[in-house]
């Protein structure tokens, strides 16, 4: 019984967005099929479209999803009709990463989450014209009325808190905070430095204060950004449009950063930080860059100060615990991650992506109506 969606079509590398009609096949064993309440928007989408990671086109992007389950295929248990739920990235089960509990970092995650359509090369999509449209970005391609998407992308979570609220917890929230909390698990009395205060860098700079760190610094050149980090936890600012980054930084830690998490991706803002790092300082990157980026490491400085420096993906953690564990801190009033959504209607998704790249918007959530 197949079904006739809605969907956000990106049709070729760098293209726009088209609204179509699309028909939706039966979830499959291991599958649920969800209709979308609402959709984060979130820079992996914007990297997929400009070619940074590569991918098959046309594709149905969109991978902070939220919604209710519709159908349940076979073999799926521990999920029913009515449930609600956030979805997530993907990963295989299998290897060892996956086995060893950091599903976050699964060894098959490109094949899972950015090849193009389910793992065994078929897709849950067709066109008006029959012909093949990618679906299972992140396992959803939730920028679509419905998705059938993978019992290991989907996290069931309470019913009593809006789904508009929760889309943003399945990637960008997820990996800023989780990065601090699971990853780093600063010391309460250290420095932790964040560089880029989009959502990914606010979610870190929510973490931090969570951890109850002593000393959080939010780096940006925008100084509204800077302003709301101040309100969110951040006890120090600094404009890198205004004053040297690294000199300031020395002047508000001492010693040197203990902890530096780079949100950007620019190879210039990397080098900034990791000259920032005191001894033993820990650097952490999170951004989808460019494939082009570079930066260099002082080898003998590296050594001396014997510094640490870590790739992280979706938070490392555990989507299933962590997303309610984060909603529990929402609601506790220590983790008010909406502060940073704005919602926009479906069909106003080329709005959202713009206003999302020019700063205007910390993280838009497209609503389903």
């Amino acid at each position: 019984m197949t079904s006739t969606i809605t969907a956000a079509v990106m049709p070729e590398l760098e293209g726009e967005f088209e609204m179509a009609q699309l028909t939706l096949d039966d979830p499959r064993a291991g599958e649920v099929q969800v209709r979308m309440v609402a959709t984060g928007v979130c820079h992996t989408d914007m990297a997929v479209r400009d070619g940074w990671i590569p991918t098959t086109f046309p594709i149905v992007l969109g991978h902070e999803g939220a919604g209710v389950i519709e159908r349940v295929g076979d073999g799926v248990t521990h999920l029913e009709v009515g449930d609600h739920v956030v979805l997530t990235v993907a990963s295989c089960g299998i290897c060892v990463d996956c086995l060893s509990g950091n599903p976050s970092f699964c060894v098959n995650s490109y094949e899972q989450n950015f090849a193009g359509g389910r793992p065994d090369g078929t897709t849950s999509l067709v066109d008006a014209g029959g012909h093949r449209v990618i679906s299972h970005f992140f396992g959803q391609s939730a920028f679509a009325t419905y998705a059938n998407v993978p019992t290991r992308s989907v996290v069931k979570v309470r019913t009593d808190v809006p789904l508009e609220v929760l889309a943003p917890l399945g990637c960008g929230v997820q990996t800023g905070a989780g990065t601090v909390l699971k990853v780093i698990e600063p010391r309460m009395d250290s420095t932790l430095v964040v560089f880029g205060t989009g959502a990914v860098g606010m979610s870190a700079i929510l973490g931090a204060r969570v951890a109850r760190v002593r000393m959080i610094v939010a780096v940006d050149v925008v100084a509204e950004r800077l302003e709301l980090a101040r309100e969110l936890g951040a006890t120090h600012t600094v404009n890198a449009r205004e004053v040297d980054t690294v000199e300031e930084l020395a002047s508000i830690s001492g010693t040197g950063v203990d902890y530096a998490i780079d949100t950007t991706g620019n190879a210039g803002v990397v080098d900034g930080m990791l000259r920032s790092l005191g001894h033993r300082g820990h650097a952490v990157l999170l951004a989808a860059a460019n494939p082009e980026a570079e930066s260099k490491v002082n080898l003998s400085q590296a050594v001396a100060r014997a510094i640490r420096i870590t790739s992280v993906v979706e938070g490392g953690v555990i989507p299933q615990l962590f997303i309610p564990e984060m909603i529990e801190l929402y609601l506790a009033g220590e983790f008010p991650f909406d502060r940073l959504v704005r919602t926009y209607p479906f069909a106003e998704i080329a709005r959202a992506f713009a206003d999302s790249e020019s700063g205007e918007v910390v993280k838009p959530v497209l609503t389903f109506g």
